[in-house]
């Protein structure tokens, strides 16, 4: 099968052991219909919204995949952030990914890659790009081994110091 960065489901669906998400923005797709909706008050049930996402990361984890998300936040957090946080229990947690945040302050001393990513079983790197709008522009993968250390040993030292989802409080 060809890998095709802009098909994600392909790229989990051949995950085998774990599929770890880094992102670093303090604000993603403002045009979001979700985000639009939530800035406006109205309900976000994130069962509806994404029903695919369910079904892939449910499918994953049969599978034995482990999925974990990890968040770098500016505090106080943007109201896209806060917006991320009150859907993580109904979207990712509810889906079986593990979720934890890092205060940015508490990262002065990773050295981080530039960029958001996708690191699948440790052997491929979905590099996710965005304007500086927050809107996505094209993705692209790498198999480089140096990347992939540095972003592997990169999420590792975040994901130690980083608060579980349960746990974290956003300022």
């Amino acid at each position: 099968m060809t890998l095709d960065p802009n098909r994600f489901d392909d790229l989990l669906r051949q995950c085998g052991r774990s599929a770890l998400h880094l992102e670093m923005r303090d604000g993603y797709m403002h045009s979001d219909p979700a985000f639009v909706d939530w800035r406006a008050g109205r309900p976000v049930d994130p069962a509806a919204r994404w029903p695919q996402w369910f079904a892939m990361v449910a499918e994953a984890g049969e599978r034995g995949v482990v999925v974990r998300r990890l968040r770098i936040v500016s505090e106080p957090v943007s109201d896209y952030v806060r917006f991320e946080y009150e859907i993580t229990d109904g979207l990712n947690v509810a889906a079986g990914e593990e979720v934890r945040w890092l205060p940015r302050r508490l990262a002065t001393d990773i050295a981080l890659p530039g960029n958001d990513f996708w690191l699948f079983d440790g052997r491929l790197l979905l590099v996710n790009h965005f304007d500086g709008n927050g809107e996505p522009t094209p993705p692209e993968l790498t198999k480089d081994r140096h990347v992939l250390q540095l972003c592997a040993a990169a999420f590792e030292t975040a994901w130690a110091r980083a608060t579980p989802h349960a746990e974290y409080r956003p300022a």
